[in-house]
This record gives structure tokens, sequence and C-alpha cells, in this order.
């Protein structure tokens, strides 16, 4: 089965105010078809740097998907990179420099001469309708070597790769399917993670296996492609039912859901209600929550009590009890929990106090409340890292704790 590799053109993409979500949805739809992506590369607007990535991609992979550059200005240069990186000459098409014209005069607008560079077509090239846009797609085929230049607008993308290139690429591919299984992990290193599942997966040379480390926790993804669905996926079960066990009740997905989703679902299920209150993380653990849709169904709303003062007149924490063990403390995260649970009437509620730093002494000290309709607790965790990553972490454990409790 052939390997694909993305190329994605523009200078813009190279900045922090822009995110190629053109390969992620292309990486989608290439799995979908039994094709694994290997590699994906950003190149900016300079056509060495583009000619070299495009000549190194023939030599490796068999697909090639071109995104952006196709536009009319001077720095759309991808038609002239492939061109020149395959040894082709460039063809003027007056048919489609006709067809530009007409989609401008539709809207009641007169085309500029610059327009007429996408009228230009690498030597031997299928043209690609855009039925989103002026800048027709090219599907080229080089040895054993299928290119596809795409626009780069994704609503233009998706629609010239639906209804142009997928059935291109269903006569040419042979029957294959990718099979994916995700585990979502939490409460557990990275490291420790692999040391106990390496040997497990890595007697299976036919399973790709992946451990990513995000915000927190850790995610899992075993991939098996086979011609048949049912073998891929019978890998994958083969697999997942020796590591599993493994790792316990330290999984909460198994589906992709985040764990956010994951104790939303089970509250519901409970129709149990929840309230939060946060001083270290400030309203991103209400935010998490909040940002699964309908969580409003569960979710009561919570308390922002960053200082003391806001501790003791929000959630009625004790000043004495501020001042013995200070706000960062077992017994004042249980009172900020139960503090909230009260005030708002929920069945469950969590609570977050901690030193995120990135200053002062015992940086990444943070405690977890948790209040429920039997008692109330509260755990320690000590994290490393920045302000980011130990509000993060924070985060994390507060929802598994509850997720633990309405589990157990």
């Amino acid at each position: 089965m052939p390997d694909a590799e993305i190329i994605a053109i523009g200078s813009e993409l190279l900045t922090p105010q822009k995110i190629d979500t053109n390969s992620l949805y292309l990486t989608d739809q290439l799995n979908a078809l039994g094709v694994e992506v290997v590699r994906k590369t950003v190149v900016g607007d300079e056509r060495e740097r583009l000619m070299d990535t495009i000549l190194g991609a023939v030599a490796r992979s068999q697909i090639i998907v071109l995104t952006g550059g196709l536009g009319p200005t001077e720095d759309d240069l991808t038609r002239d990179a492939v061109a020149s990186a395959l040894g082709r000459a460039m063809v003027f098409r007056q048919d489609i420099c006709d067809q530009i014209e007409e989609r401008f005069r539709r809207f009641q607008r007169k085309m500029v001469e610059i327009n007429r560079r996408q009228a230009y077509i690498v030597d031997g090239a299928e043209v690609l309708t855009n039925d989103r846009g002026t800048a027709p797609g090219q599907w080229i085929e080089q040895n054993s070597t299928v290119l596809m230049l795409l626009p780069g607008p994704p609503n233009e993308l998706k629609s010239m790769f639906e209804k142009e290139c997928l059935p291109r690429l269903q006569r040419l591919l042979p029957p294959q399917v990718i099979h994916t299984l995700m585990l979502r992990v939490v409460g557990m290193p990275e490291s420790d993670l692999d040391q106990l599942i390496a040997p497990v997966y890595l007697r299976y040379p036919n399973l790709a296996t992946t451990i990513l480390a995000v915000s927190g926790e850790i995610h899992i993804h075993l991939r098996a492609r086979s011609a048949d669905a049912a073998q891929a996926e019978a890998l994958i079960a083969e697999v997942a039912a020796q590591i599993e066990p493994l790792i316990g009740d330290r999984i909460y997905s198994r589906n992709g859901d985040s764990l956010e989703k994951v104790v939303g679902d089970l509250l519901r299920a409970r129709h149990a209600h929840l309230s939060v209150a946060e001083s270290a993380t400030a309203g991103l653990l209400g935010g998490r929550i909040t940002a699964v849709p309908n969580s409003s169904d569960y979710f009561l709303g919570g308390f922002l009590a960053y200082s003391d003062r806001m501790k003791t007149k929000l959630l009625g924490v004790p000043p004495e009890m501020l001042i013995e063990h200070t706000a960062v403390s077992e017994p004042v995260a249980k009172a900020m929990a139960e503090g909230a649970k009260e005030r708002t009437g929920s069945d469950y509620a969590l609570s977050i106090t901690g030193y995120a730093g990135p200053e002062g002494e015992n940086v990444g000290l943070v405690f977890i409340g948790l209040a429920t309709p039997h008692g109330s607790e509260a755990r320690r965790v000590q994290f490393p890292g920045d302000r980011e990553r130990v509000r993060a972490f924070s985060t994390n454990i507060a929802l598994d704790l509850l997720r633990r409790n309405l589990s157990a």
C-alpha cells in the first residue's frame, strides 16, 4: 500500500497566527482509504526550497498532496515549482482563463490581468475543477507517483478533494483500511506507561503504535492496516485486550472523548449537578467543563476565590483555618469544595488551590478538593513545570478525581 506525504505551502503557515488545518483533514481522508501519511512539511513562499521539498517527496512517497500557492499573486509558486521539479513545461489554457473570467463576471467584477496566472497548467496534468474559487487544482502522475495540487482555502480544498481526488484515488488504490483505537489515559507519566505496555505492542510488527503526552494526559494510538476491515479490527482488539488490563482504570476513554465529556456523561447519567471553586486555576476548570455542549444539564456554576478574603466571603472558609493552614492546604481545599456545594445546592463540587508559580516557594504544590453526597476529601499533588503546565495538570487531576468517584 502506498504511503503519502503532505506539503503545506505558504509563509503565513510558519507564523504563530496561522494553523495548518488542511493537513488534519487530508490525513483523516487518506487514512479512511487505508493510506498512511508518513510526513508533513510546511514550506514558505520560496521557490528553491519548495523545489527541493518536492524532489525529496517524489523520491520517498507514492502519493503527494500539495496545498496552497495556486493563487494569482507573485508569491503563489506551487505550479512553477512542481513543473521545474518534474522537468515539465507550463502550458497556458485559454479555456481555464475563460472560466475564471466568467466567474468574475457572475459576481459583477472584472478579472484583472494577474488572474491569468491561474490558467497555467503543468504539462500533462489533469485539471481538477474548483467549484468554490478561481484556482483550479491539478492531478499529475509521474512514474509511480501521484501529485495533487490543491488550493489553500479550506472550503475550496475540501470540496475539490472530495469531488475530484477521492474518485481518482479509489480507482487507483487497492482495497485497504486503517483501523484505529485511541486510549486516553490520565494520572500516569509517559515513560512509565511506555515501559509497561511496550512489551505488548512491540510483538506486533503490523501494528503502528504512537504514545503522545497531551496537557497532562497520555494518548495511545493503535493503528492496524489491512486489506480486510475485520482483520484490522481483530488485530487492534487483540492488542488492546492485553494493554488495557495493565493500565486499568487510568484509561478514561476508548473512543476519543475528552475527560470533561466523560465526566459530564457520568453526571448526566446520575441526574447529578456539579459546581467548582477555583483559586490557582482561576476559571480554567469551569472553562473545560462548559466547553462540552449541553453542559448546562449538569453544571451549575462556580467561584473564582483567588484571595483569602474571597475564600471566606464567597465560600465560607473560616479565617482561622486560612491562618493556621494557609490557603494552599488540604483543609482549605476541602472547605472550598464544601462551600461551593452548599452555596449552589450541587451534588458534587471540585476545588483547586495551589502555587502555580512561576516564582515563590513550593511552586507546583496543589490541593484538589472534592465534595460529594457522601462526604469530602482532598488530594495533594506536586507538579513539575511552568505555570501553564501546573494549571492544566491541576484541572486534569480534579476531573479524574471526580470521574473515579462517579465510576465507583
